[in-house]
């Protein structure tokens, strides 16, 4: 794209079929019936992709691959002038796994973790050198049975150049007998599997709701530098303070006329309400410039006049706008909807449309 061979279409850089033929930017290369995952190993030196139509896992090796291209040593080309790679020159081995080989995670002591669909296991296979520097690569290593249909996994940054390699989370699709039935309708199941040891063994089993459990990653806790609170008057999709923040003692309504309307703009704090009374006209445009001033972790408020159909949620330190129409005459209360403090019942006000 830098070079300028990129082709608008749809007001969208696209880089076309031919152009990436001619570039020699891309390349097929065969793989398993109906694959699945595609997954790196730390090294970065093998590709590992499972197909849930065959019975094992296929390892690519990167380096064979680039050699193949930089000899042009392909099997020829698709009907669309894609060069294709013969398998034995991009392959480094394949683990006989099972059924239903899905997604591979890596531990980063030499081993891959493979989600097993129909076999309904959690399969550990030995990778080969760098990342396996043993005597027994590219064989299974131990296999723990799962409950049931797992889909996805997950190994803390196992997509990293070094995973956490003690903990996987199996995402079954089915619980079956796992937990109480309350109804027809049952939980997925997340399933914890300690690899620390020699065997690997189930240690905690957790349902969760709806929504089949899909692609997840997990990464160290303590890469997380999270915010206690929003710097007051921050606009949380910017990070910047937001244009109509403002601080207590400081709120205002004013009435004015932009464009030709008759406008009622508010700036508003929540701790309690203030202003708690807002008056306007029948007609006006109502502008509410919202601040959530608290200062304290959870001090989450919730600003709702139900009549109008506005609900909104402002986390300590968080600006927000909200605007409406005053399409009919009458007092119509605001509040929290979230209780949040002792001090929650005294957090209401009162909107007064009257007739223009």
């Amino acid at each position: 794209m830098r070079q300028g061979k990129a082709q608008g279409l749809n007001g969208i850089k696209v880089i076309r079929l031919e152009t990436a033929v001619k570039e020699d930017i891309l390349f097929f290369v065969p793989k398993p019936k109906s694959p699945h995952g595609n997954d790196i190993t730390p090294s970065g030196g093998y590709n590992i992709i499972g197909g849930k139509l065959s019975p094992m896992v296929t390892a690519y090796n990167g380096e064979k691959i680039k050699k193949a291209i930089a000899d042009k040593k392909f099997a020829g080309t698709d009907d669309y002038g894609v060069p294709m790679i013969k398998l034995e020159d991009a392959m480094a081995a394949r683990v006989e796994t099972g059924l239903g080989p899905l997604h591979n995670e890596f531990d980063g002591r030499g081993h891959g973790y493979v989600s097993m669909f129909i076999d309904n296991k959690v399969v550990k296979h030995n990778l080969g050198p760098p990342d396996y520097t043993g005597d027994k690569p590219w064989t299974v290593a131990d296999m723990v049975d799962i409950q049931y249909n797992v889909g996805h996994m997950a190994v803390p940054e196992s997509s990293s150049l070094d995973p956490v390699g003690k903990w996987p989370v199996a995402l079954n699709k089915w619980s079956i007998d796992g937990f109480r039935p309350v109804g027809p309708l049952l939980p997925q199941n997340f399933q914890l599997i300690d690899i620390t040891g020699e065997k690997m063994r189930v240690v905690y089993v957790m349902p969760i709701p709806l929504g089949e459990p899909h692609y997840a990653k997990i990464i160290r806790a303590e890469r997380i530098r999270a915010l206690d609170v929003y710097p007051p008057g921050t606009d949380i999709y910017t990070f910047k303070r937001h244009p109509h923040a403002i601080e207590l003692r400081h709120e205002r309504v004013e009435r004015k006329q932009v464009g030709g309307r008759w406008v009622t703009e508010v700036w508003m704090t929540l701790s309690t309400v203030s202003p708690w009374v807002i008056r306007a006209k029948l007609g006006d445009i109502i502008r509410l410039h919202i601040t959530n001033v608290e200062k304290v972790r959870d001090a989450t408020h919730d600003f709702s006049i139900s009549e109008y159909g506005i609900l909104a949620s402002l986390n300590p330190g968080e600006t927000i706008d909200v605007e409406f129409e005053a399409t009919h005459p009458g007092v119509y209360a605001f509040y929290c909807v979230e209780f949040c403090s002792p001090l929650h019942l005294e957090m209401v006000g009162f909107l007064e449309i009257e007739p223009a």
